[in-house]
């Protein structure tokens, strides 16, 4: 795959979870078990959904052009890693939490494997010219 390709799949990956973050309040209300984090009331969910929303709208300016922010997205992938580790292990040990294990936490790991594979390493690499 050419830097070219992958610059374009990312855009794409981009826009795709830009967009997904926007989701997570409607399956914290249709799938509560796979992806709220909280059990009776907490004022957290509205918190870590205002947090991703605002990720999203950034996600979505990024994809206009990647490689000038891709501290942007190296966040989105270790900060989505780091979620789904501690979501895995609380899941894990708390019975009431398994239904993230098939929920934010593949859609987590999910996110951040994409981004990753798909961001480009090296800014040398990448000329101006097939950013356009």
């Amino acid at each position: 795959m050419t830097i070219e390709q992958r610059l374009s799949y990312l855009r794409v990956a981009l826009i795709i979870v830009g967009i997904m973050l926007f989701c997570v309040y409607p399956l914290m209300l249709v799938w509560p078990s796979g992806w709220t984090w909280h059990m009776g009331y907490s004022d957290y969910p509205m918190m870590i959904v205002g947090i991703y929303a605002t990720l999203g709208v950034f996600l979505l300016l990024a994809a206009r052009d990647p490689m000038e922010h891709l501290s942007l997205i190296w966040f989105t992938v270790w900060s989505s890693v780091v979620h789904a580790l501690i979501m895995t292990y609380q899941a894990l040990t708390d019975v009431g939490q398994h239904g993230h294990l098939m929920g934010d936490v593949p859609a987590l790991f999910l996110i951040a494997i994409v981004l990753a594979v798909l961001t480009p390493r090296n800014r040398r690499l990448v000329g101006r010219s097939s950013l356009a």
